[in-house]
């Protein structure tokens, strides 16, 4: 049956014989939809097929969109999203009918959280099934609305072309976002008069960037020029910007202190001596005048407020959203522009003024850089231990002295990601994709398709190293075999410490376990002790590495390296016990309720 379908599709268009013996070329709703993606600029679908979207895929590829075909839709979600980040034009999620959907609206409220372009689009029950119990039924546009910018099902074939050119376009400019289209069975099975159907409909000139008024470039320039304890925060909607020129001028220029957010590292090189990641807490709590540049003052910079933040602190906030101005502080100078012309302005108004900061005679630089001598210190005494079980410091260590530094780092966990972020680097944008402003776990694989696949077109020398916490690895570990099948060469480095934020040691376990009712004695935090993860390789008869010591680490890394068809999993047994550096304040804010 399938072949028959395959072979209806190679010829996408029927001849319809009227009964006055006239021809016209018919098209179907399948075709529509793929030339319409097409027309638009989309090059990747990932997703899992079913009724009714069998015939949409193999429509997708016929017109040259290429279809990756995932093992959940989550995974599928995630993988979507991060191309459209690593492309700056929308991946689109295929799904089918109810459930299917259902599955993509963690991915979906990812995307939309995180701001990255997504175009979501399933099968539904047939129109004329509806209301009286169709296969899969559910309200799919208006359970989407909560997580897209754009909802909509066409009306009739005709009009899919226009509502696939909002909905790409949508999901793509102002603050990105996602859009959803809905597509019942019978609308992708129906056949209309090719000639009626703008297949061409219009494709819009880019979106031109906003420019900022020139009296706030001003304004923020005579605010930086005048602090005593300045600081640059760099944000992922740098990154999505593509603003690495600009701002990376900026600070060689003024030589001020900047701290990335987590996806933000890389827009100016984390290896850059006037990066203060390893000050973060002093920095932020010290700067007397913040430039805010595509991040926001959510619970990942503490919403900007005390006791992490000086009362009295000034904020330059640039933002392409105006929404965004004022959420939990009021922003001393709040600028609505795209951040490529701001910063590009910013720098011709600090060169007027001839500002720049000195690091070797400057007070704030003195104090940022004893602070960072301080928590090196401390880095290095926990990174050179490399007693067994190994710590995150030492297993960190080892890994990024062997990859490459142009690496694309994929990175989710709690611990894992946390203290990842400060030892694995980014010299590149857009080479971090982690848990996001969501924090949303089972990203990893997903993320870690959709790079490879945009190293494999864009950036061949380039490797994707995802780094899992074994409990993070849990949610999305199938799609490994999707790995397999599209010869991904992936290193999943697998932090292995027994639980969520930590569990037990083997002994522990077996102690618990035999205690009594294990779903009362096992804590909610514990998972499985050393759990051989690599096995999973074996199923495709490969084998992985299991690591207990750094020069195991080093031996597996290399050898995965050298691996290019295919990827592979490095399992790492660290001590359960094994945590962050204690911390002045709580990693995440308290309500103040």
């Amino acid at each position: 049956m399938l072949i028959g379908r395959l072979a209806q599709l190679t010829i996408r268009r029927s001849i319809h014989v009227s009964s006055k013996l006239t021809q016209s070329m018919t098209i179907d709703g399948n075709t529509i939809l793929a030339e319409s993606l097409k027309k638009q600029g989309v090059e990747y679908v990932f997703g899992i097929v079913g009724i009714p979207v069998i015939e949409t895929s193999l429509a997708f590829q016929s017109v040259g969109l290429k279809f990756i075909g995932m093992r959940n839709e989550q995974a599928a979600c995630y993988a979507a999203q991060a191309i459209g980040y690593l492309t700056g034009k929308p991946g689109v999620c295929l799904a089918v009918s109810g459930p299917g959907l259902l599955h993509c609206i963690g991915g979906m409220a990812n995307a939309q959280v995180n701001c990255w372009p997504l175009v979501v689009i399933a099968g539904s029950c047939p129109e004329d099934h509806e209301g009286i119990g169709g296969f899969q039924e559910w309200p799919q546009v208006d359970s989407s609305r909560l997580y897209c910018k754009y909802t909509a099902r066409p009306p009739s074939a005709r009009l899919i072309p226009l509502h696939v050119e909002r909905a790409v376009r949508l999901a793509s400019v102002g603050r990105p976002g996602v859009s959803y289209l809905d597509m019942p069975g019978t609308l992708l099975m129906s056949q209309v008069e090719e000639d009626k159907v703008q297949l061409d409909f219009y494709s819009a000139d880019p979106v031109k960037l906003g420019h900022p008024d020139p009296a706030l470039v001003s304004q923020a320039a005579e605010l930086l020029s005048r602090a005593e304890r300045p600081l640059v925060i760099v944000g992922k909607g740098a990154g999505h910007a593509r603003a690495e020129n600009e701002i990376t001028k900026l600070i060689e220029n003024t030589k001020l202190p900047f701290l990335p957010t987590p996806m933000g590292k890389g827009v100016v090189p984390d290896e850059s001596q006037y990066c203060v990641s390893s000050a973060r807490t002093q920095a932020l709590l010290k700067a007397d005048v913040i430039l805010l540049l595509g991040a926001r003052l959510n619970w990942m910079l503490h919403f900007g407020q005390v006791p992490r933040f000086a009362p009295d602190v000034k904020v330059i906030q640039v933002d392409i959203s105006p929404e965004e101005f004022h959420n939990s502080i009021k922003s001393e100078l709040p600028v609505h522009a795209d951040i490529k012309p701001f910063t590009a302005a910013l720098i011709n108004k600090l060169a007027e003024k001839k500002f720049s900061l000195q690091p070797t005679n400057n007070n704030w630089w003195q104090t940022l850089r004893e602070k960072q001598k301080a928590n090196a210190e401390f880095f290095e005494a926990q990174a050179n231990d490399k007693s067994v079980p190994l710590n995150y410091f030492a297993v960190f260590k080892t890994v990024q002295a062997t990859i490459s530094r142009d690496s694309i780092i994929v990175s989710e966990g709690a611990n894992t990601m946390d203290i990842g972020r400060g030892i694995l680097l980014n010299n590149k944008p857009r080479h971090r994709l982690d848990a996001g402003t969501f924090g949303t776990m089972g990203v990893g694989p997903g993320f870690a398709i959709a790079a490879a696949l945009w190293c494999r077109d864009y950036a061949p020398n380039k490797r994707v190293i995802c780094v899992e916490g074994d409990s993070a690895f849990g949610f999305s570990g199938m799609e490994i075999e999707t790995m397999v099948r599209y010869r991904l060469p992936i290193i999943i480095i697998i932090v292995n410490n027994n639980g969520i934020y930590g569990g037990f040691d083997k002994e522990t376990m077996q102690e618990l376990q035999s205690a009594g009712d294990l779903t009362q004695c096992i804590p909610p935090t514990s998972l499985g002790t050393e759990v051989r993860y690599e096995k999973m390789m074996e199923m495709f008869g490969e084998a992985g590495h299991f690591c207990r010591t750094v020069e195991e680490i080093e031996v597996a890394v290399k050898k995965a390296i050298t691996v290019t068809d295919r990827p592979s999993i490095i399992n790492i047994a660290i001590s359960p016990q094994s945590n962050r550096k204690p911390q002045a304040f709580n990693w995440l804010t308290e309500s103040k309720l």
